[in-house]
């Protein structure tokens, strides 16, 4: 019977059996990928670049921007990797650093989103005191709460999770290190400690989620009572993309995490994970730049500029 202390590597779950389907997956994730970095960075760039863009929503986007960029850097590369050369591999501490990176980004995400919601409750509900509410110390304290609540979460959760002793083999069911399937590998009842550490997250991020609905139904009573349409419309086209990339998020990572064990299949199971790991960060800067005028045209301006140095 081995332990954690005994294991060198784990092996992740392989996205293909046959050479042909191993290549299409690198393909894929390498376009998401791509898209991904490209979509994000451009945000990242026209955020910085355009004072006019230099508002708490922008400077907020710019930071789910980065920690879009984060998740996608965490898991896709190795999972590249493996699908290019044929390998299931990932040591043991780069198993844990992936652990540690991707909570580390994933609840600063959920964390800036509940802020941006917020924002968007303060900028439609309170517009005379959102100079206040929302100053740029504000914001700045705002992010880093963010940032460093979600570094304390992933530090707690990695130690909680490779201190425990492994026995049930080094198997992930996952094509990146996720806590759900390393517990499943531990062979102590100790193993209750994270699953009670979950369960405490899930509760902080359901408070997240009903401030995030509370807020919504605030906002839509506000905007309905605007007798402006064009009023109606700049509104919604602010909220409509925040409220989508939370649906998207928040349905298919509570579900990825609590969905019952009869439940639980593999395909099921990397699909769900995809949804919420993977997708999200390159849909983002889609979803916010077709419904966001200021943020288009900074783009606009940001490409023209680069073809005309070039």
């Amino acid at each position: 019977m081995s332990n954690s202390s005994s294991i060198s590597h784990f092996l992740l779950l392989a996205l293909a059996d046959t050479r042909q389907l191993q290549l299409l997956h690198f393909c894929l994730l390498l376009g998401i990928s791509l898209a991904a970095l490209l979509g994000n960075g451009l945000i990242i760039s026209a955020v910085a670049c355009g004072h006019h863009l230099h508002t708490p929503m922008f400077f907020f986007l710019l930071n789910l921007a980065l920690s879009d960029l984060g998740c996608i850097c965490t898991t896709v590369p190795k999972a590249m990797h493996n699908s290019l050369w044929d390998t299931r591999h990932i040591s043991y501490s780069g198993c844990a650093a992936q652990v540690m990176m991707l909570v580390f980004f994933i609840s600063a995400e959920y964390f800036l989103l509940t802020i941006m919601c917020y924002d968007r409750y303060v900028s439609i509900c309170k517009p005379l005191h959102y100079g206040t509410l929302l100053g740029s110390r504000a914001c700045a304290h705002m992010a880093a709460a963010a940032w460093a609540s979600g570094f304390l979460i992933a530090l707690l959760h990695t130690a909680n999770t490779f201190s425990l002793p492994l026995c049930h083999g080094n198997a992930v069911g996952q094509f990146f290190c996720e806590i759900p399937h390393i517990l499943q590998l531990s062979c102590s009842k100790s193993y209750l400690r994270e699953v009670g550490l979950l369960a405490a997250s899930v509760c902080l991020e359901v408070i997240c989620f009903l401030f995030i609905v509370f807020s919504y139904v605030q906002i839509f009573r506000a905007v309905l009572r605007i007798p402006s349409e064009q009023g109606r419309h700049k509104a919604f086209s602010t909220c409509l993309p925040h409220l989508a990339v939370v649906s998207l998020f928040v349905s298919t990572a509570v579900f990825a995490y609590l969905k019952p064990p009869s439940m639980s299949s593999s395909s099921l199971d990397v699909s769900i994970t995809f949804l919420y790991s993977v997708v999200p960060p390159a849909l983002n800067p889609l979803i916010y730049s077709l419904r966001n005028q200021e943020l288009k045209d900074a783009l606009r301006k940001l490409m023209t500029l680069y073809f005309q140095k070039d």
